[in-house]
């Protein structure tokens, strides 16, 4: 078996042509994987509409529906960022089924990667930062609901705090939230993760790298997860806009490769998700994002998963 990728036509719907947000690089990333040999057509996997019911395991009932029914107020599509249409409701739910079963196959085969996801921003009762429903947190409470999966760890790699993840898990013992972040960067008011990890502005590969190995290989030994959720955002990239961090390409491919290969050796199956990037060059963009995908199909092969 080969590593399972997934992706959904539905994780694309139209913006207006003048907004930052590059919806366009989920279906650029799967045509790029696909074009590259990165993966083949029979390694795809395609997910479905969750039941309302899970989503609501984490979200508000009424938020939920207000949502996906268009009736939020403006102020609270405003916090969003992105503007309300029936298709990215759908999207949306579609995105979280991604990440749902992208969950499920790293549970099953070691290793998977979703080609969207990361939103991270979206607490319980809104949406912030062009985040609507919090994907790995739906993900994770749907494994532990379902009884595939009891201890989950996060780790999010995103140049910006995972602040609703930290919210929505404050006070389950069973999840342990790991954030990575610059310092000085979106969300203003950062909250209190399991462990925070806050960067200077500007920093290198090297001093990122080595942080990085400072921190995960012990965590892992202290919370002995059934499941890693990894948050692979590329904003930390040195062209970003919205990032200010200073990585580069072989910086980001260093990085999966210790995130992935530290987790997988000593058996921690791991569900890539692909955070945040945005960049005006979108091919560049679309490029970091697969690094992700071509880590993990090494892995995966490397460690006969």
């Amino acid at each position: 078996m080969d590593l399972p990728i997934i992706f959904h036509p539905d994780y694309v719907v139209p913006l207006p042509p003048e907004h930052r947000f590059p919806m366009a690089k989920f279906r650029l990333l799967y045509e790029l994987l696909l074009r590259d040999g990165v993966t083949d057509i029979s390694q795809v996997h395609t997910p479905e509409l969750p039941p309302q019911a899970w989503i609501e395991w984490v979200h508000d009932k009424d938020y939920v529906e207000g949502y996906c029914q268009g009736t939020l107020e403006p102020k609270a599509q405003r916090r969003i960022g992105l503007p309300w249409s029936p298709a990215l409701a759908r999207r949306t739910c579609i995105a979280v089924g991604g990440s749902i079963l992208t969950a499920k196959l790293a549970l099953s085969q070691g290793l998977a990667c979703n080609t969207a996801g990361g939103t991270h921003h979206a607490f319980p009762s809104f949406g912030s930062g062009f985040c609507i429903f919090n994907d790995i947190a739906i993900a994770t409470r749907v494994v532990q609901e379902l009884g595939l999966a009891k201890t989950i760890l996060i780790v999010d790699l995103d140049v910006h705090q995972g602040d609703a993840t930290a919210v929505i898990f404050q006070n389950d013992p069973n999840v342990f939230t790991f954030s990575m972040h610059c310092e000085a960067n979106f969300p203003a008011k950062k909250q209190i993760s399991d462990l925070d990890v806050p960067l200077p502005i500007g920093m290198e590969d090297e001093e990122y790298l080595q942080t990085l190995a400072d921190y995960l290989p012990d965590i892992l030994s202290q919370v002995k997860p059934d499941l890693v959720f990894y948050d692979a955002g590329v904003d930390p990239h040195c062209e970003d806009r919205l990032g200010k961090l200073a990585l580069t390409d072989t910086g980001l491919w260093r990085r999966e490769m210790q995130v992935l290969s530290t987790c997988v050796s000593l058996g921690y199956p791991v569900a890539g998700i692909i955070g945040g990037g945005y960049s005006d060059d979108l091919e560049a963009l679309v490029y970091r994002h697969s690094l992700l995908h071509r880590a993990a199909s090494q892995v995966y092969h490397q460690y006969r998963l």
